[in-house]
């Protein structure tokens, strides 16, 4: 029980990555907020699992794009729970076009809540958390796509290299009152969200030319938050974690020329 007695909240909670954090730092003894947008049913079947391991668990309707909304949201965490003392940013959005036939509607839509989500969220919670003076941790998760180029991608791409420097930068300045900002990186992982651009079957195919051959699970990256987010890793910050089966490997890249 890492983090038993701690409160958190996650923003896109209701399904994929946020919702592993979310049970993840449940089982390991966390109240949760669970944050969503469109998915309430799906958000408080989250909720009902988190309590099932006898911790407490809350649903927040906000859109992450909306600072007022987001600093609400913190403000009802810690009015329920008493205290904000862990932050998870992980609500993200993205269209997958070419630069020169991108719809700019999507394009901003990707920045607003890939990026903007995710400061409004690092400021409020930090904000909330220096407040209480009992130092905190912040996690935010990013993507390999902060450092590849993917064709297709350029809106996410962007964003994802904006959100890990800012949160190099949070750490920076946050250290004084310890709080701690970290980064993960999920590579493939098997989300609703990745049926939007990509079938079951091209899920399958694409995850036997990851290395570990296998795509990644939401609880896997929740586990890995968990840690971070508990006094085990309290000489980590301003990091960033990887956990995506080697697929940002050399060998990943270079495995069109053959590489060995």
């Amino acid at each position: 029980m890492k983090l038993e007695g701690r409160n958190a909240l996650v923003t896109g909670a209701s399904r994929g990555i946020g919702r592993g954090c979310a049970i993840e730092m449940a089982r390991e003894g966390a109240n949760v907020a669970i944050n969503y947008r469109s998915h309430p049913e799906e958000a408080e079947a989250a909720a009902e699992e988190a309590r099932s391991f006898g911790v407490k668990a809350i649903t927040i309707q906000a859109d992450v794009s909306d600072q007022e909304s987001v600093e609400a949201a913190v403000a009802k965490v810690a009015e329920e729970f008493g205290s904000l003392d862990l932050f998870v940013s992980n609500s993200a959005y993205s269209d997958r076009e070419l630069i020169l036939e991108a719809d700019m509607e999507g394009f901003k839509r990707t920045i607003d809540v890939t990026m903007w989500g995710a400061f409004f969220g690092v400021r409020a919670a930090a904000g909330q958390m220096t407040k209480q003076g009992k130092g905190g941790s912040i996690v935010v998760i990013s993507s390999p796509h902060a450092v590849i180029a993917i064709p297709t991608s350029a809106a996410y791409n962007m964003a994802k290299a904006a959100i890990d420097h800012m949160a190099r930068t949070a750490a920076i300045e946050l250290a004084q009152h310890k709080i701690r900002v970290n980064t993960v990186h999920p590579g493939w992982i098997d989300t609703p969200g990745e049926r939007k651009f990509f079938t079951d079957e091209q899920l399958q195919a694409g995850a036997e030319n990851i290395p570990w051959k296998r795509l990644g699970s939401p609880n896997e990256v929740g586990k890995l938050v968990a840690f971070l987010s508990s006094s085990d890793a309290d000489y980590m910050t301003g990091g960033t974690t990887t956990i995506d089966g080697g697929i940002s490997l050399p060998w990943w890249s270079n495995r069109a020329e053959g590489a060995q």
